[in-house]
Order: structure tokens, then C-alpha cells, then sequence
């Protein structure tokens, strides 16, 4: 038997045979019956695979060897893809362009310059709504809301603010919500929910602002399945949840709906896509009702 100090023993187990037993698992989705995530790991040298289980339980690639899964939009990037009726749009690390991918093909939707994240997808207008970061200029990285063709193009859809999350339509398409935020907050500082008509276009009308402030945050604005606005507030210290309108409390344009003291439903938004609350069936969420799942 060997003595040595402690600290300066040999091994037999070196740190890259640790590390390589490391598997990094990300951004559920499902998609009809099918469930995709993405898969990271030394193996992968850095690269995030998406990976697809399907309704038989045969798992697989969702993206081909040469597309990362990765967004640098705000840096911390977050909500790098989405699929729709088994297509995948997906931000690509190498160049941060939108990639669509097909039966093993893949086809760049966007030029380059530009960063994109945190997808939704307007079926009536054959488009992804999302957060689009300009890199071909000067200084800092000016971001909007924008919209990419499906058939080519992207066009912005609002700008102004130093920083835009969550771009979400509403079931029929009709109005778009999103939140934005300006310097030198940060999301968890204070936030500001805006609700607009989208036109038969796809321009953005009648925007409105109907939550948040310099001392509030809000987070995970989404839509219920009937089309009310849900979102979480920390507007009386702790984020709870929220539906928009209403005046079942002292706020006329919000309604409390969950609450669990000294807890929060929320968290900093350092990253898109991620969510503490979501629907389970399609029916309206009331201060009794059990149907809406949340994790704090």
C-alpha cells in the first residue's frame, strides 16, 4: 500500500472519465405523441443535440450532426427551437441562424448577423414570432420582436425597449403578449406586459400595456385555451399568479389567482423557455379550481 499526503494520492479514475459520464438534459417538448429534448455532453464536444422519442418509443436524432441547438440571444440564450407537426426550427451555435429541419435535411431561414430565440409559431400566417438580436452594427446588440417567414424574410415587429421575452399568441391568433425591459434592470427588477391585435397582416395594433412597472416583474406570460391572459406578478413581494382583467381585488386590470405564502411561482429569468405553471385541460382556471399545474 502506498502512502501519500492527502490531496496528492493517484487516482485511477481521471477527471475526463468523470466528466464524460456527465449528460446534460434540456428543453422538454412535446409535439403531438412525440417528446423532443436536447442532449448535451463532453462527447458532444459543447454541440446540443436534439433528440426525439417517438409515440413507439424509438428514440433518435431530431437535428442533423452539423446543426448546435444554441442561441447567444441576451448570452445566456434559452428557448433555441421549437417543433411543429414533426418540423424543427432551431437556432444554429456556429452561425445563430434559424434553421428549419425536415426528414434529415436542414435549410437556413435567416441571414446572417442576426440572433433569434424563444419561438412561436402563427399558424394563420405561416410565420415564427420571436426575439430577434441585430449584430450588424456598432456597440451593443439592438433588440425586437420579429417575425420570420416561412416563406422567406423576417420582418420586426416592435422595438424600443433594450430587451424583449416571450413573444406568445393567443389560441385564435388574434393578440400577441409579450414583456420588455430596459436598462440597467434586470428581469427579475422590473418588467413591463404588453398585449397587442394582430391584424390580418400580422402587424401589431392598439398596444397596450396591462402589467408591470419600475418596481414590478413579470413572468411567464402565457395563454389559457379559452384565450384569457395568465401571468406571474410580484407585485405584493412574491410572485404569484395572475389573470389579466377582472376586479375581484383591489387592481381592476388583474385578478389573483394563485397564492401560496411565502412562496413564489416564478423565477429570475435568466434564460428563455423556461415555466412554472401550464395548463392541463381546456377549461377557465378559477381560485378553487385544480386544473392548472405549478411548480415553486
Amino acid at each position: 500500500m502506498t502512502t501519500a499526503a492527502f490531496g496528492t494520492w493517484r487516482s485511477p479514475l481521471s477527471a475526463a472519465s468523470v466528466a464524460s459520464a456527465g449528460l446534460r438534459l434540456d428543453a422538454v417538448q412535446a409535439d403531438g405523441d412525440d417528446l423532443y429534448w436536447l442532449e448535451g455532453g463532453p462527447q458532444q464536444g459543447g454541440r446540443y443535440a436534439l433528440v426525439r422519442r417517438a409515440a413507439d418509443g424509438t428514440i433518435a436524432d431530431g437535428t442533423p450532426p452539423e446543426i448546435n441547438v444554441r442561441t447567444r440571444v441576451h448570452e445566456y440564450g434559452g428557448g433555441a427551437y421549437l417543433v411543429v407537426a414533426g418540423v424543427v426550427y432551431c437556432s444554429n451555435f456556429a452561425d445563430q441562424k434559424v434553421y428549419r429541419v425536415a426528414d434529415g435535411k436542414s435549410e437556413a431561414l435567416t441571414p446572417a448577423g442576426f440572433f433569434f430565440a424563444d419561438y412561436t409559431f402563427d399558424r394563420r400566417r405561416n410565420r415564427l414570432i420571436c426575439v430577434r438580436e441585430d449584430h450588424t452594427g456598432k456597440g451593443e446588440a439592438v433588440n425586437a420582436l420579429a417575425a420570420i417567414s416561412l416563406s422567406g424574410g423576417v420582418e420586426v415587429l416592435a422595438s424600443g425597449y433594450d430587451f424583449y421575452s416571450t413573444p406568445r399568441l393567443s389560441p385564435d391568433g388574434s393578440k400577441l403578449a409579450w414583456l420588455s425591459w430596459r436598462h440597467p434592470d434586470m428581469p427579475w427588477d422590473a418588467t413591463e406586459l404588453w398585449v397587442a391585435d394582430v391584424d390580418a397582416a400580422g402587424a401589431l395594433k392598439n398596444q397596450t400595456r396591462v402589467a408591470g412597472g419600475d418596481n414590478e416583474s413579470i413572468y411567464q406570460p402565457g395563454w389559457s385555451p379559452v384565450g384569457e391572459l395568465y401571468f406571474c406578478s410580484d407585485r405584493r413581494g412574491y410572485w404569484e399568479l395572475y389573470r389579466s382583467g377582472g376586479a375581484e381585488d383591489s387592481d381592476p386590470t388583474a385578478t389573483l389567482v394563485v397564492s401560496i405564502p411565502g412562496a413564489e411561482i416564478g423565477r429570475p429569468q435568466w434564460v428563455f423557455g423556461a415555466s412554472v405553471w401550464a395548463f392541463a385541460d381546456p377549461f377557465t382556471l378559477d381560485r378553487k379550481s385544480t386544473r392548472l399545474n405549478s411548480s415553486h
